[in-house]
């Protein structure tokens, strides 16, 4: 079998323009048997990091690149716009970081009309980079074109002598006859001056048939529709991946041009590093200047700071005499600094402590907490969230697994009209090119595609309503494919109706594509070097600075991640606390209601929820009032319960609340963790501790059970099954029968389980706006 590797592709993150889903672009190069893959988006390394492990996983050596926009007239020159093309490949770390930075430069500094590059960036960041001369819009195609091939000469030399062996002249062949003169004209230039010649194809879509989907794609992205002659148009349908073997025939005359891109592969040694945690460190003040004759205090390091803050924290919070008496309170904050320590995060929550402070300094309104981290006692003493973790029993394993290293995870609620103003703190204190907001992106779903495919094939809109809305949407919703299956009158429509198929079809093809990018709404880095050293940088709609790479991307390269959520109920809540103020009682405070006002529940009994946080549906406030909570807890249970899956166990839950049915426990340990929910086991951290008192787990193992089970993880349910009954035969002295059976109850409430810390979080607040 003969070997090419296509090194110009286009995915689905050259958007609306690239056709190719990345693990299916890399699924058909490893079953062509070609060594190797790059992909070369628009402008942009979106896709990068996926296809960097999609491509390691089909075992292939992957090329990370970028068709970049070149500027004659320099990248800060506006008067013209004449943006050449040429094709950028990472030879190794260097060269992707030198890659990285060319394309947030683009963004940042060259943008107009196209993130724009220019030869003094090219020179300054040339190391390890690989060149391909580019398409027929390149500095060096475009003179034959004008049959002018001693300009193209001169436009070549500079890439010789920036790149040297790592320029290759780039050729294509398309069935266009312009691109066939440029074609031998650039062959025939490569010769002359010795540079080696690169086939590539351009690849836009995976097939040939996908020719006509990429087209639709073209119409979404420009407006138009496909009969309109005017419009942007690829000239013909090979701009698809080839086999090998159709790429040789087309460079019979040029075999080397084919070969190179097998020479190239070998040049590629790219490894990215991940899990190198990129933590700022957080700048501790120091003691200010102490006498001649006393002694100079050790410096104080982020570890040294942040148990000084939460040994003042916790006086704070408990009071000096409880602070100093209590020796749980005094383990439960020792161990969880020793992890945090063990672990090099105290940075990280200094700096979480820090933007929280200002904040509350600020009078920001600020929640009470969310996720897991309201399970961490130092999170409660720094004042980084604003509920008990030891009242309400909540696991700091749950938060932080000194088993598992991973970056914690603390995600803030802000007055949504004020959260910019802590992001704007952030980026002040460790600088604008050091923090960015992260890039999300839309995409495609079913009946969007409907709808978009609808327009751009002129369909009557009438009819493409009708055909959207045989799709079911939201969180069910169903792929086109499996609608067709399950939904008669879809089906009708497709088999009766030429139009109808065709436009289903096409919608088919084009799900799940990448839409658009925008700013996630939370998303923030902040990284300890410059982020252009880190992740490619992108301007969105001119001005927000976000990282190219998506939350789970960023993450899985060390950046330290935060969501900045904007919370409107902290909003109002805030207001009608001034008001109580001015009004009624000058010293009323939100986060200091007693928990169990009879008013309160009367009221949520009554199913008078109207205005409440979270319980303010109709569903929900059915059930609130056949509830008739008496007590903080009931709230929290709901909040966890009221979800598909586990909404099942909410009768259950309300008739054992009541004394109709009673609970069952299969084994006495189980009481007093499942008492609490009336023998309902609502939260993850319940599945924690059956593992833990049980089977003899230690939290951190409980933990990775809980997330086994909870993810599905099938191929590793059996060997935690063996785990769970062998530890409870040993550990609590039952037979085997019995320990299978309590993993059988567990197991379904670790898939749908709730995380505690949150629905006490939000509980409070439901419960809080209820007060109000």
């Amino acid at each position: 079998m003969s070997s090419f590797v296509h090194l110009h592709v286009h995915s689905e993150y050259s958007l609306l323009d690239g056709a190719c889903r990345v693990d299916d672009l890399c699924r058909r190069s490893a079953n062509d048997g070609a060594p190797g893959i790059a992909l070369t988006d628009h402008g942009v390394m979106f896709g990068a990091m996926e296809f960097y492990y999609a491509a390691r996983d089909h075992k292939l050596t992957p090329v990370v690149g970028c068709e970049a926009y070149i500027a004659p007239r320099g990248r800060f020159d506006r008067t013209v716009r004449d943006e050449a093309h040429i094709t950028l490949l990472a030879a190794d770390l260097v060269g992707y970081r030198n890659l990285v930075a060319l394309i947030s430069k683009g963004f940042l500094e060259g943008y107009y009309y196209k993130p724009r590059i220019d030869m003094d960036l090219l020179a300054k960041h040339h190391d390890g980079l690989i060149v391909l001369s580019g398409c027929m819009s390149s500095l060096v195609s475009q003179p034959f074109l004008r049959n002018d091939p001693a300009a193209a000469k001169r436009a070549a030399q500079p890439f010789i002598d920036i790149f040297g062996d790592r320029f290759y002249i780039e050729v294509m062949r398309h069935g266009i006859p312009e691109q066939e003169v440029v074609t031998k004209g650039l062959i025939a230039l490569g010769r002359e001056m010795n540079v080696p010649l690169v086939a590539t194809n351009d690849s836009h879509y995976l097939n040939r048939g996908d020719a006509q989907a990429h087209d639709v794609l073209l119409c979404i992205g420009t407006g138009k529709t496909v009969a309109d002659t005017s419009r942007m148009k690829f000239m013909t349908d090979e701009f698809y991946v080839k086999s090998a073997d159709e790429m040789r025939a087309l460079f019979s005359d040029a075999p080397e041009a084919c070969d190179n891109t097998l020479e190239i592969v070998k040049r590629i040694d790219i490894k990215i590093p991940e899990k190198q945690f990129n933590i700022p460190l957080y700048p501790v003040p120091q003691n200010e200047a102490v006498p001649q004759n006393e002694a100079v205090p050790a410096r104080k390091t982020p570890a040294t700071y942040l148990r000084e803050i939460c040994e003042s924290g916790l006086i704070a919070r408990y009071g000096s005499e409880r602070a100093a008496a209590d020796g749980a309170l005094r383990e439960r904050l020792d161990y969880e600094l020793g992890v945090i320590e063990a672990m090099d995060f105290p940075s990280y929550f200094l700096i979480v402590w820090d933007f929280i402070k200002y904040a509350r300094d600020h009078d920001i309104p600020v929640g009470p907490g969310r996720g897991s981290a309201v399970g961490s006692l130092v999170s409660y003493v720094l004042r980084i969230t604003d509920l008990d973790p030891l009242k309400y029993d909540l696991i700091f394993e749950r938060f932080l697994n000194p088993d598992r290293i991973s970056m914690p995870d603390i995600d803030t609620d802000f007055c949504v009209e004020r959260r910019d103003e802590v992001i704007r703190y952030v980026t002040d204190k460790y600088g604008s090119d050091r923090v960015a907001q992260i890039v999300t992106f839309g995409t495609m779903a079913a009946r969007a595609a409907v709808r978009d495919a609808g327009r751009a094939l002129a369909v009557p809109l009438g009819d493409v309503d009708r055909v959207a809305k045989l799709i079911p949407s939201g969180p069910g919703g169903l792929s086109i494919e499996v609608a067709l299956k399950q939904v008669p009158d879809l089906r009708r429509l497709y088999d009766g109706s030429e139009q109808m198929r065709r436009l289903l079809d096409t919608a088919k093809s084009i799900e799940g594509l990448a839409r658009h990018a925008s700013t996630h709404a939370a998303g923030v880095v902040i990284s300890k070097d410059p982020l252009v050293d880190v992740t490619p940088l992108i301007r969105i709609a001119g001005e927000d600075i976000n990282t190219q790479y998506d939350m789970g991307w960023v993450e899985r390269i060390g950046l330290l991640k935060m969501d900045f959520l904007g919370l409107r109920n902290l909003t109002v809540m805030k207001n009608a606390e001034n008001e109580i103020r001015r009004t009624t009682d000058p010293n009323f405070d939100l986060t200091a209601l007693p928990d169990d006002d009879a008013r309160t529940f009367d009221m949520l009994s009554r199913g008078e929820t109207t205005g409440v946080f979270q319980l303010e549906s109709d569903g929900m406030r059915r059930v609130v009032a056949e509830l008739k909570p008496t007590r903080f807890d009931d709230i929290v249970a709901l909040v966890a319960l009221y979800r598909p899956g586990p909404m099942e166990w909410i009768p259950l839950y309300i008739n054992n609340k009541h004394g109709r049915t009673k609970p069952r426990y299969l084994h006495p340990k189980l009481e007093p963790i499942l008492a609490p929910t009336y023998g309902v086991a609502a939260y993850q951290e319940q599945v924690m501790q059956m593992a833990r008192d049980i089977a003899g787990f230690s939290m951190s193992e409980a933990d990775e059970l809980r997330k086994v089970m909870g993810k599905k993880q099938k191929e590793k349910i059996p060997v935690y099954r063996d785990r769970f009954v062998r530890g409870a035969v040993e550990h609590s002295a039952i037979t085997r029968e019995l320990a299978e059976e309590i993993f059988a109850f567990v197991e379904p409430f670790a898939g749908y389980g709730f995380n505690k810390s949150h629905a006490v979080a939000y509980g409070w607040i439901a419960y809080q706006t209820a007060y109000l």
